[in-house]
């Protein structure tokens, strides 16, 4: 059985994680997440802070660009809140570009929102 895809939310933003991570798989960090710079995000983000308490620092946060806004983590929310729990200041990040935040992200920013699109309509039974 094929495990359920990770998804992350954001306000009106949705991310498939785990086509993020494909993308991410092999890349050297190619810099630093500074954990205090998003504990106030951090309040707007559900975490389940038990995976928190686990989390491996290791890891690489996954950032990606939106639009003009800057850069956002969408991986690694729980490896920020261990990191600011443990006083770790810095965590490697790598950066997906433009092309590939567009691809995982599952809506959002110029996509709109799911509920705002038009209904689909069921065709020769599909969804």
């Amino acid at each position: 059985m094929t495990p359920p895809r990770e998804e992350f939310y954001y306000l009106a933003y949705a991310w498939d994680v785990t086509a993020a991570k494909a993308f991410a798989a092999g890349r050297e960090p190619i810099g630093n997440l500074v954990a205090k710079e998003w504990a106030g995000v951090l309040s707007t983000v559900l975490v389940d802070q038990d995976a928190a308490a686990t989390a491996d620092l290791r890891e690489p946060i996954i950032v990606v660009p939106i639009d003009d806004a800057g850069h956002f983590p969408i991986g690694g929310w729980h490896r920020i809140t261990r990191a600011l729990r443990d006083g770790v200041p810095e965590l490697k990040a790598v950066v997906l570009t433009a092309d590939e935040e567009r691809q995982v992200r599952i809506y959002g920013g110029d996509m709109g929102h799911p509920l705002r699109r038009p209904a689909r309509t069921k065709s020769r039974g599909n969804w």
